[in-house]
């Protein structure tokens, strides 16, 4: 009886056990293999909600682009001005928009108000090359990337902006040398040049200028007798021109920095009783409209192209840095030469 009673217990505890490692191992297994799928897949839901709501709201967000620019100095800039208007709208970027009238304490106020009002992306046209590094420093500290156009800075701390989208202004000096050298190769007299440079300490002036002495110093005989600068306005290249005319007997060639101080020398000139473009030939940059007409009339003989419909190219570098997208430090503008006979063609398609 008790060997039975003894037997007994020691089956149901023995069952007992086994139905209990039975129960245990399924509720393992099926843990091992369910729970963790199912947690795997809420884990993913979670993630693709959460990468749905930031995409949604990276979507939905309006991008805030502070932009200063220069001023409107000449026909160039208002193109460029109207470029950057019309892409941002495009773009349905909410633009605030500041001229600085080319003084250089306007744009550091307008740089400071865009990081109060917290804007996404700041963008800007420094008015001259120097004094941007604590203002650009503010931006940094305050999480706000920075573009320049057009012109750069010498900032020797290139993290303090994103990346800088302009023409090359030594190569544009190079291109108005060259084709200068090209016409006097086999000349053997001195050729004496005047040249009317842009706003003191920009950039555009300063590489501008940099570039044509660079090339024109190949021939001794490519002599610039007069430099001064004429702040990149029609009104002021014809003023210092006149006083180029007044105070040197032989002018052979003009180069002005820019299409507009070109076209004020141009009227200088004709009132001096001399024909643009013969009596002495002028060299600009810039290739405005204004620019091609008198181009295109004999009175320009070669205008090196620097293109102001930068607005597109702005807006898809601030559309990639606010999306967090890597952008190349120097973005260059593709841009052309034009003779008088190459501008008479071109004259029907010029948008500027």
């Amino acid at each position: 009886m008790n060997s039975f009673r003894r037997s007994g217990l020691i089956l149901a505890a023995s069952l007992m056990l086994l139905f209990s490692a039975a129960c245990g191992g399924g509720n393992g297994a099926g843990g091992n293999d369910k729970e963790p799928a199912n947690g795997g897949n809420q884990v993913k839901q979670t993630n693709a909600e959460s990468n749905g709501e930031q995409k949604d709201t990276s979507s939905n967000k309006k991008i805030t682009l502070g932009f200063s620019q220069v001023g409107a100095e000449s026909g160039w800039r208002t193109a460029n001005t109207k470029s950057v208007q019309d892409s941002a709208k495009e773009a349905g970027f909410d633009l605030k928009f500041s001229d600085a009238q080319q003084k250089q304490e306007n744009q550091i106020k307008a740089l400071r108000t865009f990081i109060q009002q917290k804007v996404d992306v700041i963008a800007f046209s420094p008015v001259v090359e120097s004094g941007w590094d604590t203002v650009l420093k503010e931006a940094k500290d305050a999480g706000i990337p920075v573009i320049l156009t057009d012109r750069a800075v010498d900032s020797a701390d290139t993290s303090l902006y994103e990346t800088f989208i302009g023409s090359d202004f030594v190569e544009e000096g190079r291109r108005a040398g060259q084709w200068l050298v090209d016409q006097y190769k086999d000349s053997t007299e001195e050729i004496n040049i005047v040249e009317l440079q842009g706003t003191t300490g920009s950039a555009p002036a300063i590489d501008r200028q940099k570039g044509f002495a660079e090339v024109i110093a190949s021939n001794p005989n490519l002599k610039v007798i007069a430099s001064q600068t004429g702040d990149f306005t029609r009104a002021k290249g014809k003023e210092v021109m006149q006083a180029f005319l007044k105070a040197n007997k032989k002018i052979d060639v003009l180069y002005a920095h820019n299409d507009d101080m070109g076209l004020g020398a141009i009227q200088a000139i004709e009132a001096a009783g001399l024909k643009p473009g013969v009596d002495i030939k002028i060299i600009t940059v810039d290739g405005v409209k204004d620019g091609f007409v008198a181009a295109s009339e004999g009175k320009i003989n070669f205008i090196v192209e620097c293109n102001p419909l930068l607005g597109p190219q702005l807006m898809q570098a601030v559309q990639d840095v606010v999306d967090g997208k890597e952008v190349e430090k120097r973005i260059v503008t593709e841009e052309g030469v034009f003779t008088s006979e190459d501008a008479k063609r071109e004259l029907p398609n010029r948008q500027y």
